[in-house]
């Protein structure tokens, strides 16, 4: 007989980790069916307390004992964590000398290496820092093995026998702290004979300073009343904005309603027309019977005496043409009916394409109005990084605008197509005597210079701009064309 299958349950402080068959790794559970072939193992979740005395020594080389209780467990709410636990931990005994004497030598190493690293004062002045980062370590340490620190109390820093630095320490506390107060007293004495006098001196200076507070706070409160003004303003104008964008909103959903109803009524409009044609159809087909009832009544009348074989004839006749009728009618309804729907289908796809049109034309307004706002706020850090790289001079700006924007190219184009159009005749004068190549170059070059005081004179009264600072500046009066070529040096 083979082994059957077990239903396993774990308390609610425990848990179940399977593996075996059908179970890659570990499996994790409260309650579970386990297998042939599957083995299951529970284990405690509930944390234990761990009792220390950790030997450490600082970076003097003094030693000190650190009592604490740590309350350590598995990590219940994180599953890998738990995992790592019912890997590592979960077949032995938390209070066992294996559990006990890891979780103790994490605690000792980690408080031993961070005590190596400062001294005595600073562990003695920062013991809660101390602590918190002992327990920081060890919570890291612990971290690998699914274990978390659920409680820890460290008691008083404790002296070595034959090192007692913390009693010396608390005794020159002490002594410190008496020496204090007798100079406190002889400061108390002194401060007392001075203080009469000090307390006429700040009499007037407090009443100096209370008029001139008084003076800064009614200023102030002037300008925080006006400030407050600008604040209420501004606030009214969003107000508005807002009612004003709340009244459009509604304004596009009664158009979307308008149209809504426009459709109901042409589908209204179709179906009843529908409905009137095949009521005209169902007339026609009854008056048609009663026609032809009428002529078969008719006929059995007048024609009594004819042979079975022509009254026969007579209503395979009738019945043709009525059934010949029949179609007809049928054939008009049924044309009637894909006219109705030509036309509902005609109604659904003109309105569809309108309501197209409307959300593209809405949505490309949004989106221009987006992009024009993007762009102006782009333009407006632009301005504002450039005016701030320099060091918020307006003219600097504006210069460099005008140099990166080819406003200066642009009207030495505009003036040289200008005089292009007058066909001038320029010429060329020199004296063409003694100096070589050197002195006429140097020659031209003066000229150059020459020109440039009345072409910037020129710039100055057409825009009203003045020449950027590396090229000079303008004097007050402007001397004439004839006095800039004898004198031409920009100031």
């Amino acid at each position: 007989m083979g082994i059957l299958p077990r239903f396993k349950v774990a308390r609610a402080s425990e848990s179940l980790a399977i593996t075996g068959l059908r179970i890659a790794d570990i499996k994790l559970a409260k309650k579970s069916l386990v297998l042939p072939g599957q083995s299951c193992t529970v284990f405690d979740l509930s944390p234990v307390n761990y009792t220390f005395e950790v030997q450490a020594m600082s970076a003097e080389k003094l030693p000190f004992t650190l009592p604490a209780v740590f309350t350590i467990g598995p990590r219940t709410s994180d599953e890998e964590s738990l995992l790592k636990y019912a890997k590592l931990l979960s077949t032995h005994d938390k209070l066992s000398n294996h559990v006990k004497d890891l979780v103790q030598g994490v605690i000792e190493g980690e408080t031993r290496v961070l005590a190596a690293s400062m001294t005595m004062e600073e562990i003695f002045k920062g013991t809660k820092s101390f602590k918190q980062e002992v327990f920081q370590r060890v919570q890291l340490e612990l971290d690998q093995f699914g274990l978390v620190i659920y409680n820890a109390n460290v008691k008083q820093l404790v002296d070595v026998r034959g090192h007692e630095y913390f009693s010396y320490l608390g005794q020159k506390t002490q002594q410190e702290a008496a020496n204090q107060a007798k100079v406190d007293v002889s400061e108390a004495k002194m401060k007392g004979a001075i203080g009469a006098k000090e307390r006429e001196g700040k009499t007037e200076q407090n009443a100096a300073k209370i008029d001139a507070e008084t003076r800064i706070y009614t200023k102030k409160r002037q300008g925080e009343g006006q400030k407050e003004e600008v604040r209420v303003k501004a606030e009214v104008k969003v107000f508005e904005n807002e009612r004003e964008a709340e009244i459009a909103e509604a304004n596009a959903q009664l158009a979307v309603k308008k149209a809504g109803w426009a459709k109901q009524a042409q589908v209204a409009e179709v179906d009843a027309a529908k409905a009137v044609a095949l009521r005209e159809a169902e007339l026609q087909m009854e008056v048609e019977k009663r026609n032809a009832a009428k002529e078969t009544e008719k006929l059995r009348a007048t024609l009594l005496s004819k042979a079975m074989v022509d009254y026969e004839m007579k209503v395979q006749e009738a019945n043709w043409e009525l059934y010949k009728k029949q179609k007809a009618a049928e054939a008009a309804l049924y044309e009637r009916e894909r006219e109705a729907e030509g036309k509902k289908a005609a109604a659904e796809a003109a309105l569809f394409e309108r309501k197209q049109e409307a959300d593209g034309e809405l949505y490309a307004r949004k989106m221009e109005a987006e992009g024009m706002a993007a762009l102006a706020e782009a333009q407006g850090e632009y301005l504002s990084t450039l005016l701030k790289a320099l060091g918020g001079n307006y003219a600097a700006l504006r210069d460099y605008l005008m140099i990166n924007g080819r406003v200066y190219q642009e009207m030495a184009r505009i003036n040289g197509d200008a005089v292009r159009g007058l066909q001038p005749k320029i010429s060329l004068w020199g004296s063409g005597g003694g100096g070589g190549g050197e002195a006429t170059v140097g020659r031209e070059l003066a000229g150059i210079y020459r020109m440039l005081p009345p072409l910037m004179s020129a710039v100055h009264e057409q825009t009203g701009m003045l020449p950027p600072a590396w090229m000079g500046t303008l004097a007050a009066e402007q001397p004439s064309p004839v006095a800039a070529e004898n004198h031409g040096v920009i100031n």
